[in-house]
């Protein structure tokens, strides 16, 4: 039997899966690029995976160690039962604080998306020093950037009956999420039906869809923490690209303009796509990002000499 080509064969940098334990949980994580190299730590949102990243890793990994992991609740890691965790953003935060410290992770860029924006924006606050960028991408942390399509949702928040809960499972239905996928791509064949299939698929396992359901009341503490979120920006000023699908029905363009509100150095771009960017302009966001991570970025980006 062949073995795998590697990197130096292919000139294409191979993605490799891995997993460890950290915070009692089994973290599941794909890596890319070499050991030694500066880091950028790419976090996913809902519903999806670390699956997301599958495209634009190896267009990184070049130059950036590219690390993503699967969050508890979402993809392959796996949360024992014994563990008694509580699916709550400040549990994600906790999760990814010990996964970046088992990795011995001092210092990297983030990538948020979606529900890694505020899990993400956790991390920071709590250690800024060894965040070095951060590139958003249709990851939301103002108000006006929140859609009225969050209406529903809003209303779970104020008042989480039972009846209100069950309201919200038509998100995770498979028409749901591919929904997600195409809102606003001007071409929806274009979208490769895998990441959708696979994020249903994941979702739809046996209880999964309460971890979700818990995780939807909570986003509530999302929105209460976006003034210490725009604190942090304020105060660290971390070097910031927000690129946003421009239709996105759920996180609409003024969330990424309002970055410069707190940090008016942030670059601000916009793509012709909807929630899910990377899976139509890949090329153009991992050009986006070589190009700002490759502009001086303090002692991390000495580093990477």
């Amino acid at each position: 039997m062949m073995s795998p080509q590697t990197t130096l064969e292919t000139g294409i940098p191979q993605i490799s899966v891995h997993r460890v334990e950290a915070d009692g949980v089994s973290v599941f994580y794909r890596a890319a690029g070499p050991v030694g190299a500066p880091v950028v730590l790419l976090l996913h949102g809902f519903p999806t995976s670390s699956f997301q990243f599958r495209t634009l890793m190896p267009l990184l990994a070049s130059r950036y160690r590219v690390i993503a992991p699967d969050l508890p609740g979402f993809g392959f890691t796996e949360v024992p039962a014994e563990r008694g965790y509580k699916y709550s953003f400040d549990a994600l935060a906790g999760t990814l604080a010990a996964f970046t410290e088992a990795l011995r992770l001092e210092r990297f860029a983030l990538y948020v998306f979606d529900y890694g924006a505020p899990t993400g924006f956790r991390l920071a606050m709590a250690q800024p020093e060894r965040i070095a960028a951060i590139i958003s991408q249709n990851g939301n942390a103002y108000e006006e950037g929140l859609s009225g399509a969050w209406a529903p949702l809003r209303h779970y928040w104020q008042a989480p009956t039972a009846e209100n809960r069950q309201a919200v499972r038509a998100v995770f239905s498979p028409e749901g999420i591919r929904m997600q996928y195409t809102f606003g791509v001007p071409d929806p064949e274009v979208i490769a039906p895998e990441g959708y299939t696979l994020d249903a698929a994941m979702v739809g396992r046996p209880g999964n869809d309460e971890i979700q359901l818990d995780l939807f009341l909570d986003y509530a503490s999302n929105v209460k923490l976006y003034p210490a979120f725009h604190e942090y920006f304020r105060r660290w000023q971390p070097p910031l690209l927000a690129v946003w699908g421009r239709n996105d029905p759920f996180f609409v363009p003024a969330g990424a303009e309002a970055y410069r509100r707190d940090n008016p150095n942030a670059v601000v771009q916009f793509v012709d796509t909807g929630h899910f960017a990377l899976e139509t302009h890949v090329v153009e966001i991992a050009a986006a990002m070589n190009e700002f991570l490759a502009a001086p970025l303090g002692g991390w980006g000495r580093e990477a000499d």
